[in-house]
Protein backbone atom coordinates (compact mmCIF):
# COMPACT_ATOMS: atom_id res chain seq x y z
CA UNK A 1 0.00 0.00 0.00
CA UNK A 2 1.20 3.57 -0.57
CA UNK A 3 2.07 5.42 2.61
CA UNK A 4 2.06 8.99 3.85
CA UNK A 5 3.94 9.56 7.08
CA UNK A 6 3.77 12.48 9.55
CA UNK A 7 0.61 13.87 7.94
CA UNK A 8 -0.26 17.37 9.14
CA UNK A 9 -3.26 17.69 6.76
CA UNK A 10 -5.36 15.02 5.02
CA UNK A 11 -7.94 15.56 2.28
CA UNK A 12 -9.95 12.82 0.56
CA UNK A 13 -10.59 12.83 -3.18
CA UNK A 14 -12.22 10.25 -5.44
CA UNK A 15 -10.00 7.19 -5.04
CA UNK A 16 -7.10 9.25 -3.72
CA UNK A 17 -5.96 11.07 -0.61
CA UNK A 18 -3.90 14.26 -0.46
CA UNK A 19 -1.42 14.23 2.41
CA UNK A 20 0.45 17.35 3.44
CA UNK A 21 3.49 17.00 5.68
CA UNK A 22 6.35 19.13 6.91
CA UNK A 23 9.82 18.43 5.58
CA UNK A 24 13.11 20.26 6.07
CA UNK A 25 12.53 22.52 3.07
CA UNK A 26 8.91 23.42 3.84
CA UNK A 27 5.73 21.49 3.03
CA UNK A 28 5.40 18.40 0.86
CA UNK A 29 2.08 17.29 -0.63
CA UNK A 30 1.58 13.66 -1.59
CA UNK A 31 -1.27 12.25 -3.71
CA UNK A 32 -1.76 8.60 -2.80
CA UNK A 33 -4.07 5.96 -4.26
CA UNK A 34 -6.45 4.34 -1.80
CA UNK A 35 -6.14 2.14 0.15
CA UNK A 36 -3.14 3.81 1.79
CA UNK A 37 -1.36 3.79 5.13
CA UNK A 38 -1.15 7.14 6.95
CA UNK A 39 0.61 8.21 10.11
CA UNK A 40 -0.33 11.45 11.82
CA UNK A 41 1.73 14.36 13.06
CA UNK A 42 0.62 16.14 16.21
CA UNK A 43 -0.53 19.12 14.11
CA UNK A 44 -3.16 17.03 12.30
CA UNK A 45 -5.67 17.33 15.09
CA UNK A 46 -5.93 18.57 18.64
CA UNK A 47 -6.48 15.51 20.82
CA UNK A 48 -9.58 15.33 22.96
CA UNK A 49 -9.34 13.84 26.41
CA UNK A 50 -12.19 11.65 27.60
CA UNK A 51 -13.81 12.37 30.93
CA UNK A 52 -14.40 9.56 33.40
CA UNK A 53 -18.22 9.61 32.94
CA UNK A 54 -17.81 9.33 29.16
CA UNK A 55 -15.37 6.44 29.57
CA UNK A 56 -17.92 4.62 31.72
CA UNK A 57 -20.67 5.27 29.12
CA UNK A 58 -18.43 3.98 26.32
CA UNK A 59 -17.85 0.70 28.15
CA UNK A 60 -21.59 0.00 28.06
CA UNK A 61 -22.09 0.72 24.35
CA UNK A 62 -22.12 -2.16 21.85
CA UNK A 63 -19.18 -2.52 19.49
CA UNK A 64 -20.11 -2.46 15.81
CA UNK A 65 -18.11 -4.90 13.69
CA UNK A 66 -18.03 -4.17 9.95
CA UNK A 67 -16.76 -6.99 7.70
CA UNK A 68 -14.04 -6.01 5.24
CA UNK A 69 -16.24 -7.05 2.30
CA UNK A 70 -18.79 -4.35 3.22
CA UNK A 71 -16.03 -1.75 2.95
CA UNK A 72 -15.01 -2.90 -0.52
CA UNK A 73 -11.70 -4.36 0.64
CA UNK A 74 -10.88 -7.43 -1.44
CA UNK A 75 -10.36 -10.65 0.49
CA UNK A 76 -7.13 -12.45 -0.06
CA UNK A 77 -4.05 -13.76 1.62
CA UNK A 78 -2.39 -11.46 4.14
CA UNK A 79 0.37 -9.28 2.73
CA UNK A 80 2.31 -9.40 5.96
CA UNK A 81 4.55 -12.25 7.05
CA UNK A 82 5.82 -12.34 10.63
CA UNK A 83 9.44 -13.40 10.44
CA UNK A 84 10.27 -13.46 14.11
CA UNK A 85 8.91 -12.42 17.49
CA UNK A 86 11.31 -12.00 20.40
CA UNK A 87 10.93 -10.98 23.98
CA UNK A 88 13.34 -8.31 25.16
CA UNK A 89 16.23 -9.61 27.24
CA UNK A 90 15.60 -9.60 30.99
CA UNK A 91 16.79 -6.48 32.71
CA UNK A 92 19.58 -6.75 35.23
CA UNK A 93 18.76 -5.70 38.75
CA UNK A 94 19.89 -2.34 40.05
CA UNK A 95 22.50 -1.78 42.70
CA UNK A 96 22.23 0.63 45.60
CA UNK A 97 25.24 2.74 46.48
CA UNK A 98 25.88 4.33 49.83
CA UNK A 99 27.44 7.60 48.69
CA UNK A 100 28.22 9.79 45.71
CA UNK A 101 31.89 8.86 46.00
CA UNK A 102 31.16 5.14 45.68
CA UNK A 103 28.88 5.83 42.69
CA UNK A 104 31.61 7.84 40.96
CA UNK A 105 34.11 5.07 41.70
CA UNK A 106 31.85 2.40 40.21
CA UNK A 107 31.20 4.53 37.10
CA UNK A 108 34.94 5.13 36.63
CA UNK A 109 35.68 1.43 37.06
CA UNK A 110 33.03 0.61 34.43
CA UNK A 111 34.53 3.18 32.03
CA UNK A 112 31.38 5.33 31.97
CA UNK A 113 33.15 8.52 33.07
Amino acid sequence: FPQGTFASRVQLEAGHVLVEREVDGGLETLRLRLPAVLTADLRLNEPRYATLPNIMKAKKKPLEVIPAAELGVPAGPPRLKVLQVQEPPPRAGGEKVESVESLVGKLRHAGRI
